[in-house]
């Protein structure tokens, strides 16, 4: 399965260690976020990165090349930031089958392959990873919308009010059908194509969709206070190892 990694944000909540850094670059315990994404899909077996690019794209093609960890790269490119849907689109012509996609600014430790395992074995059209976090948290992520059996209903992109605090966490496993549901998606009110838009025209049309709980941990890096806490959960991860 391929894996596509979005990394053409610009990271302006990280700044000033974005000022002359691409976000993907930015160090999480010595390592670059993008390589916490990519030891992480090398371990669930992906046989190609296709990397979408954008802010200084030259520094992030010139870290990796055309490999990473004997698994080939591909890069395309995201000319201007116009949401996470129309960065995705960008890798349609890269994209033949069922595929693996990360935000390129989380760290994860946990059961991405069970998702992985759901699109195989199930062939959903969609599948991903899910977890609750602090009320006031909430509007910081996509959100999910259940109804009274616990089943997801909706998902709206960082809302003012969020009617859960059940939130996706970066990690997805689609077929091709998600590249038709982005190119209809409108401009939300944050003038972006949001890729949660593009999964509730999934869920409309009545394609299979699948929501697995986090089981384990992740941190989205968009503060420098994220980037200390992922180094602190790695941190207390290594000490267990020792």
């Amino acid at each position: 399965m391929k894996a596509v990694v979005l990394a053409a944000g610009k990271g302006t909540r990280l700044q000033p260690l974005t000022d002359d850094l691409p976000k993907a670059l930015v160090e999480v315990d010595e390592k670059p976020l993008l390589t916490h994404c990519l030891d992480e899909l090398v371990s669930l077996d992906a046989d190609e990165f296709v990397i979408v690019v954008g802010y200084r794209k030259e520094q992030i093609i010139d870290y990796y090349g055309n490999s990473y960890n004997g698994v080939p790269i591909t890069y395309v490119h995201q000319e201007e930031p116009a949401g996470l849907a129309h960065a995705l689109l960008q890798a349609e012509p890269e994209i033949e089958d069922d595929f693996m996609l990360m935000l390129g600014d989380n760290v994860f430790r946990g059961n991405l392959d069970t998702v992985v395992q759901r699109q195989r074995e199930q062939r959903v059209d969609c599948a991903f990873l899910v977890e609750e976090v602090p009320e006031d948290e909430a509007s910081r992520y996509g959100v999910c919308v259940t109804n009274k059996y616990g089943e997801i209903t909706d998902v709206v992109e960082k809302p003012d009010d969020p009617p859960s605090n059940l939130v996706m966490t970066g990690f997805y496993t689609f077929s091709p059908a998600i590249f038709k549901a982005c190119s209809l998606v409108q401009p939300s009110d944050r003038s972006e194509y949001e890729l949660s838009d593009a999964i509730d025209l999934l869920m409309d049309s009545g394609r299979t969709i699948d929501a697995v709980r986090l089981n384990g941990w992740r941190v989205d890096v968009g503060y420098p206070e994220d980037r200390k806490t992922a180094e602190q959960r790695l941190s207390e991860e290594a000490a267990t190892l020792t």
